[in-house]
C-alpha cells in the first residue's frame, strides 16, 4: 500500500466460507477494509459504504443475480466490480463483462490473484476519476463527458456501455496516437492481453458503428492494420476519396509492373 494513500475498502458479496476465510486472511495482511455481506444490499447502502471494489457472486442473489450486477454497475460508474463465481460459462462471463463487469474469475481461484484483480480495477478507476477532472472533451462532433461515463452528439447520448466509455475516453485522451491493442486491453481490461484474445477489437467493432450510425460526416477510429487504433475526427470525405486514391495508384503501379518492358 503507497504511503499517504487511504486504504483499500472492499465489500464481499458472497456465502462460501472457504473463499472468504482465505481472501479475508489475504486482506487483513494488505491492512484493507473490507464488509463481508450474505446477500445483496441495495445500491445506496454500497454508495454509503465509500468503497473502492465489490467481490461479488451472482449465484448469492439467485436467479436475480443477473439483474443486480446490471444496477450496481450502471447506477455506481466508479465502482469496481468483481465477479467470483463457481464453473462460470464463457456465455455467462461475456454476459457479465458486457453488462459492466471489470473482471471475472472462477472459483476455485487463489486469493493473490483476485487481490491483483481487485488492485488492477481500482487502480483503472482512480486513472479515470483523476481524468474527470479535466471536464469534457471535444472532438468533431463528439462530446465526451467523464462525469457523466457517457459521450454524447448534438446533445444526444451515445448510450454507450461502461467499457465502451472506457475505451472511447482512452482513445480520445490519445487523438492522433496510434495505440496497439496490448497497450488498449492493459489500460481499459486492466491486465495483460491474453494470446487470441479478439476483445478489443470486438469492443472497437461496436464503438465504431455507434460513431457511424451518430455521425456520419466524420471516421472516428482509424485501423493501422498488425498494430492497433488511431482516434482523429477526419471527414469521412476526404477518408473516401484518400482510400480511393491509394486503391487508384496500387492499381496503375500493379499494371505497370506486369507490363512488359517496364523496370520495376
Amino acid at each position: 500500500m503507497n504511503a499517504g494513500r487511504a486504504p483499500m475498502r472492499v465489500a464481499v458479496i458472497d456465502t462460501d466460507s472457504g473463499f472468504i476465510r482465505v481472501l479475508s486472511n489475504r486482506m487483513d495482511a494488505a491492512g484493507w477494509q473490507y464488509r463481508v455481506l450474505a446477500s445483496g444490499v441495495p445500491p445506496e447502502e454500497l454508495v454509503a459504504m465509500k468503497i473502492n471494489a465489490v467481490v461479488f457472486d451472482p449465484d448469492v442473489i439467485g436467479e436475480g443475480g443477473w439483474e443486480y450486477l446490471e444496477r450496481i454497475c450502471g447506477m455506481l460508474p466508479d465502482l469496481g466490480v468483481i465477479v467470483c463465481a463457481n464453473g462460470g460459462t464463457v456465455s455467462q462471463r461475456v454476459r457479465g463483462l458486457r453488462i459492466g463487469a471489470d473482471d471475472w474469475v472462477n472459483k476455485p481461484c487463489h486469493p493473490e490473484e483476485v487481490i491483483a484483480r481487485i488492485e488492477a480495477v481500482v487502480r483503472r478507476r482512480r486513472r479515470h476519476s483523476n481524468e474527470q477532472d479535466a471536464g469534457p472533451l471535444v472532438v468533431g462532433e463528439i462530446e465526451i463527458r467523464p462525469d457523466q461515463f457517457q459521450a454524447f452528439i448534438a446533445g444526444q447520448s451515445l448510450d454507450l456501455t461502461r467499457r465502451e466509455f472506457e475505451l472511447i475516453q482512452l482513445l480520445a485522451h490519445n487523438e492522433g496516437k496510434v495505440l496497439d491493442r496490448e497497450s488498449i486491453y492493459q489500460r481499459v481490461w486492466g491486465y495483460a492481453m491474453a494470446h487470441g484474445d479478439r476483445s478489443v477489437d470486438v469492443f472497437i467493432r461496436k464503438l465504431r458503428t455507434k460513431l457511424e450510425r451518430r455521425s456520419p460526416a466524420y471516421t472516428y477510429i482509424h485501423t493501422h492494420f498488425g498494430v492497433g487504433y488511431r482516434f482523429a475526427a477526419e471527414s469521412s470525405i476526404a477518408a473516401a476519396e484518400a482510400t480511393a486514391k491509394v486503391s487508384s495508384d496500387r492499381a496503375t503501379d500493379d499494371a505497370g509492373a506486369a507490363a512488359p518492358g517496364v523496370p520495376v
